[in-house]
């Protein structure tokens, strides 16, 4: 099971994140192409700290909101959308290029992740981004999406315009039923260590979660999204690192 991470997210004089820290220990850098975090000079270092440790490489395209960090939805068509995110990812690719390097996946940022997961229209949006990005011969970008109880319907959608699609699941999120994060206003919405750790060896182990019912949800997952803002969640990920690896 791959560990993806969200990186990149520093901005000009400010300072986000633990990148040199947490870079050993994950598979995949989900990194921030500058419409809510990241700027060109954090982007081609983030990338060469991923090549360093040979880190597999995704663009991470969020709407236009550097002072929300992207954490707030921007209504937009579907052209508004498939343009922001072949502006942000076309980007990353160019300079991944300087360094041979290729970047294999995206996963969208915040508000554009959670609205893309809630509405068809957008998850159309995206998928046409990729497809229009992938016709290029020695291109092949996959889309990550949360695993959900949907996920035969979200890979249907993806391959008729031949996208992969990556299904990530959610080491520290309490699940609803239906496959979906239980909103972090809720009550148990976050995991404390015990319940976290479990809930990965469910998923890497017996391929389910538990829900807020107690139910056993089945879950396809290829990669656990795991996060390394701070000390404590570096010391989470290598738990959750070593779990995997048994």
């Amino acid at each position: 099971m791959k560990l993806n991470c969200d990186l990149g997210e520093s901005f000009g004089i400010w300072k986000m994140g633990l990148d040199e820290v947490v870079m050993p220990h994950i598979d995949m850098a989900n990194i921030a192409c500058g419409f809510h975090a990241g700027d060109p000079n954090v982007m081609f270092n983030t990338l060469q700290l991923a090549k360093s440790y040979g880190v597999e490489v995704g663009a991470h395209p969020g709407y236009q909101d550097l002072n929300g960090f992207g954490r707030r939805s921007i209504k937009h068509t579907k052209q508004e959308i498939v343009n922001l995110i072949v502006y942000q990812v076309s980007a990353l690719v160019g300079m991944a290029k300087t360094l041979g390097m290729l970047v294999s996946y995206v996963k969208p940022h915040g508000a554009l992740y959670n609205d893309m997961m809630a509405n068809t229209e957008v998850m159309d949006a995206v998928i046409e981004a990729l497809s229009q990005l992938n016709q290029d011969a020695e291109t092949n970008i996959q889309l990550m999406i949360l695993a959900t109880g949907k996920w035969q319907e979200h890979q249907g959608l993806a391959l008729k315009r031949n996208v992969k699609v990556l299904f990530e699941a959610f080491a520290d999120r309490k699940y609803t039923d239906s496959g979906y994060l239980l909103s972090r206003g809720s009550k148990g919405a976050v995991l404390n260590q015990q319940q976290m750790l479990q809930q990965v060896s469910d998923i890497t182990s017996n391929g389910w979660v538990e829900t807020e019912s107690g139910q056993k949800l089945s879950l396809k997952a290829d990669t656990i999204c795991v996060h390394g803002d701070n000390e404590a969640g570096i010391e989470k990920i290598k738990q959750i690192r070593a779990l995997c690896q048994q």
